[in-house]
């Protein structure tokens, strides 16, 4: 039913990429399983006891299995989706007991947590669209039916910042006074500094103004920047159905935003009251809300939430007049950017940047801040790549690449340099990707996969100390902090996408891949794809069949969600078999390469790979022609549609 082009070029060297990519995949197989059986039980829950005596937690449980289902879809094992869809079921009914839940979904709170709560959520919708598209549109329609209590559509906000299934749950805390920590005091100041004069004498933390009802009153009401997050929910919904409603309430809503930033110079604000007044709530500051620009994380929270909802409406629209919702902001905090080593910035987020950047940390290099308040621009990091490479995936457009180059030509260090870290967000090196991806650093596929095995092994290590835990509620992030399954490096080199924006975000891909023989999605076994350009017009995927036996069959899709369309392909081919030499040779000859172009004009190509072969197809890519869709090739070929 679709192109088919089949490989003749001989596999006789394996490339050293390829086996490192095999390698992974089993290496991650053993180490999944293994965190099954040391930390869940039989319904798929957690390993837990204790109590949740906050809001917090329902992203701690969830977050432990966020790219299982991730992995399926490039190629993991076959019961791995069954895996991930039981701990998903035992999670929610675990949290559901907890008190954490209502229907199944998060009883309020806010999208910096919920975004990250989700990820699991989105990949079961991606993995499995038929037995999850109920639970999708039902979540949806908490946000896009007024019913339910979140959303006003006279003034186009999402009332509270803790926001989900419960339309009673109010403010940003139970009790008198938010449940301060002394140690977020010392890394992201107080909310609300403004409040009270500077020569005030400081107060216990549950009598301090700021932290109880001027906390209460001026952030726990009305609509926060961080809220947009909830775009990636209904984007999902619109994807599975693909009812014009759920296009019209992000358009709607992130369109609401649109025109506030570009009221305030075209920088995002963050805090909108009741009545959609930008800063009604604050005196008029345009910065200043929950998980705003001031606190606690600024751009960490913003930028993200922004690049969903800017992704999710130029996705359901067509229209990628939307990222500029992001692009302002990004350039404003750019161009307030200081050289420095990061040990003399001010950053609150030293956890994450001693780690990726290790010896760097005394380099100086491009820093830009991330939050804002009444003293101005503060909270100085080197720049988080997510963001700007999200636009650029997304645009493939001049301007945002040469943002990129920019940011490159300030660093101080060497974007080749790979280190084994794993971020909370299971991404991080976006710098040595985009090097690799300009032709600058070949070598890159083998030293990012490398690092993939020591972030698992790392990661199994720390299951060995920590299995048997009776874990304190303090320290439930021990679930994540030991998940070993890693999917950065595959994402990039197989799919030639950035890995999924953490906060809420859906999966970026040039291509993705089928097993056309056990009709699922991912690479069959014993393949090998790398994805070494992503421009539209030339974008270069390498696939390679490692096994000596047997012919497989992949196809090739054009974008995460089929929404490209492949126009030709150009690929490589060995029609001349006299390589292989006479009956008495001892070695063989070079086979001659040459290439071969066919019209595609489809989202998915058929590739048949012999045994030990190999093929370098150029894919001319018409980006987002199509709506994005769940549906597989093999949906269209029960459908009868033509290629």
């Amino acid at each position: 039913m679709h192109p088919v082009i089949t490989a003749s070029v001989p596999l006789l060297e394996p490339p050293g990429w390829a086996i490192a990519q095999r390698r992974l995949f089993e290496l991650l197989d053993y180490a999944w399983r293994r965190f099954e059986r040391d930390f869940t039980g039989p319904d798929g829950r957690l390993l837990y006891h204790g109590r949740l005596t906050s809001r917090d937690g329902v992203d701690d449980f969830y977050e432990a299995f966020f790219n299982w289902p991730q992995l399926y879809l490039l190629g993991g094992a076959d019961d791995l989706l069954a895996a991930s869809e039981r701990h998903w079921e035992g999670v929610t009914r675990q949290l559901t007991e907890l008190g954490m839940l209502r229907d199944e979904y998060e009883r309020g709170y806010d999208w910096f947590h919920q975004g990250e709560s989700l990820l699991l959520f989105y990949f079961l919708c991606m993995a499995a669209p038929e037995r999850w598209t109920e639970r999708a549109l039902r979540f949806a329609d908490l946000y896009v039916d007024p019913a339910h209590g979140n959303y006003d559509p006279e003034h186009r906000v999402i009332r509270r910042p803790h926001n989900g299934a419960d339309p009673w749950r109010e403010g940003l805390f139970d009790g008198d006074a938010y449940p301060w920590l002394s140690e977020e005091a010392r890394m992201y100041g107080f909310p609300l500094e403004w409040v009270l004069p500077a020569d005030a004498e400081p107060e216990q933390s549950d009598r301090d103004p700021r932290l109880g009802e001027e906390m209460r009153r001026r952030m726990g009401t009305g609509d926060t920047a961080v809220n947009l997050a909830a775009s990636g929910l209904v984007l999902n919904a619109l994807i599975l159905s693909g009812e014009p409603r759920y296009r019209d309430w992000i358009a709607e809503y992130v369109g609401a935003w649109r025109e506030r930033a570009a009221a305030n110079d075209g920088v995002l604000p963050d805090s909108v009251a009741p009545d959609g007044t930008v800063g009604g709530l604050l005196e008029g500051r345009w910065y200043g809300g929950h998980y705003g620009w001031s606190w606690p994380h600024g751009w960490y929270s913003v930028g993200h939430a922004a690049i969903v909802g800017a992704l999710a409406a130029a996705a359901a629209t067509g229209d990628d007049s939307h990222l500029d919702l992001v692009r302002p902001a990004l350039d404003e905090i750019i161009a307030h950017g200081k050289v420095m080593a990061f040990t003399e910035a001010d950053s609150s987020l030293g956890s994450k940047w001693t780690v990726q950047l290790e010896d760097d940390v005394h380099t100086p290099t491009l820093h830009v801040p991330f939050r804002y308040g009444d003293r101005g621009w503060f909270d100085y990091n080197p720049m988080l790549m997510a963001v700007p490479t999200a636009l650029w995936h997304h645009s493939a457009s001049r301007a945002d690449r040469d943002r990129i180059e920019r940011l490159r030509a300030a660093a101080g260090y060497d974007w080749c340099t790979v280190r084994a870290f794993r971020s909370k967000e299971e991404a991080g090196h976006e710098e040595p990707w985009f090097v690799f991806l300009a032709g600058d650093d070949p070598g890159y596929p083998e030293r990012i996969l490398a690092a993939a095995q020591a972030q698992v092994r790392h990661r199994l290590a720390r299951m060995e100390r920590y299995r048997g835990m009776d874990v304190p509620e303090a320290d439930i992030h021990v679930w994540q902090q030991s998940n070993p399954v890693v999917t950065e490096a595959l994402v990039q080199l197989t799919w030639g996408g950035p890995q999924v924006v953490y906060n809420g975000g859906l999966q970026q891909a040039r291509v993705r891949y089928y097993d056309a023989d056990a009709r699922r999605p991912g690479l069959p076994l014993s393949v090998a794809a790398l994805v070494s350009r992503i421009d539209p017009e030339a974008t270069v995927v390498d696939l390679v069949n490692l096994d000596p036996r047997s012919t497989r069959r992949v196809i090739v899709q054009a974008g995460a969600f089929a929404e490209h369309t492949i126009g030709t392909v150009r690929h490589t081919v060995c029609d001349d078999p006299s390589w292989i030499g006479d009956i008495y040779d001892y070695g063989h000859g070079r086979p001659v390469v040459t290439s071969e172009e066919t019209r595609v004009d489809d989202s998915w190509l058929l590739v048949v790979l012999p045994r030990s072969t190999r093929i370098r197809l150029t894919l001319g890519l018409d980006l987002r022609t199509r709506p994005p869709s769940y549906r597989t090739p093999f949906d269209a070929q029960s459908s009868g549609e033509s290629s």
